[in-house]
């Protein structure tokens, strides 16, 4: 989807495009719509206020909800501007009209990233839950958690552009995405020691399929939020790019 290639009718079939386009803006709308739903529902049952006020599966769903919802028409608006130069002459990515190519890159990577957190948020508050019911007491660290949460959310929203190191972004723009970037393992890391120390001092069954499942993702999220932390320094995000090294990072993740 990345323009010129597009946008131009010698490269890639318009026909091929209006259809990739018209599928995400139906993912999209359907997604957005899900999560005014989920917020609605929580916020009518107050879940996240009652008589459980750290139960992490629906604050979980609150912080994804909102990230769709503050992410996906910035992506739709995106969208309809490749139409719009597709079909209608306009020249928003067209460099040789003084468009420029790279603002796709910025519309598409402001949704792409925070979706890496979108997707993984919910497995966050599986794994609580899951860690919860079998040792039997609450996830310690339970505001700590939800607060972990909500500067993921909030972070993972602002690093979009640490995906385009090899684009021409002035130094300034650099440091700070990376700064940022590594900021993120700080909330991340609350969560995998709090997930730990739930253990601590508390028997629990290491049959159950579930409590190995759990175990298993803590590990292979710390191998995967590790290498990131390292391909978070732009100057290593350079030269590790389009190498095994990312392809390994999202794959732990």
């Amino acid at each position: 989807l990345y323009p010129p290639l597009s946008t131009s009718l010698m490269s890639l079939s318009p026909t091929s495009v209006d259809l990739i386009v018209i599928g995400l803006a139906l993912t999209g709308i359907s997604s957005f719509l899900s999560s005014v739903n989920f917020l609605s529902t929580i916020a009518v049952l107050g879940v996240t206020s009652g008589g459980k006020p750290w139960c992490l599966f629906p604050w979980a769903i609150v912080f994804t909800a909102l990230m769709l919802i503050g992410t996906l028409p910035i992506l739709t608006g995106g969208l309809l501007m490749l139409l719009l130069d597709l079909h209608l002459n306009t020249q928003f990515y067209d460099a040789s009209f003084n468009g420029d190519p790279v603002l796709y890159q910025h519309l598409f990577w402001f949704f792409g990233h925070p979706e890496v957190y979108i997707i993984i948020l919910p497995g966050f508050g599986i794994i609580s839950q899951i860690i919860s019911t079998r040792v039997g007491k609450s996830v310690f660290g339970g505001p700590a958690m939800i607060l972990a949460m909500g500067c993921i959310s909030i972070l993972g929203s602002l690093v979009w552009a640490h995906h385009m190191s090899t684009v021409s972004i002035d130094v300034d723009s650099r440091a700070y995405f990376s700064a940022i970037t590594m900021m993120i393992a700080i909330p991340t890391g609350t969560k995998i020691f709090s997930w730990l120390s739930t253990f601590m001092g508390n028997p629990f069954s290491t049959t159950s399929l579930d409590m190995w499942y759990a175990l298993s993702f803590i590990i292979l999220f710390t191998l995967g939020g590790t290498t990131g932390v390292v391909v978070a320094n732009a100057a290593l995000d350079v030269a590790l790019h389009d190498t095994y090294y990312v392809v390994a990072h999202f794959h732990y993740v």
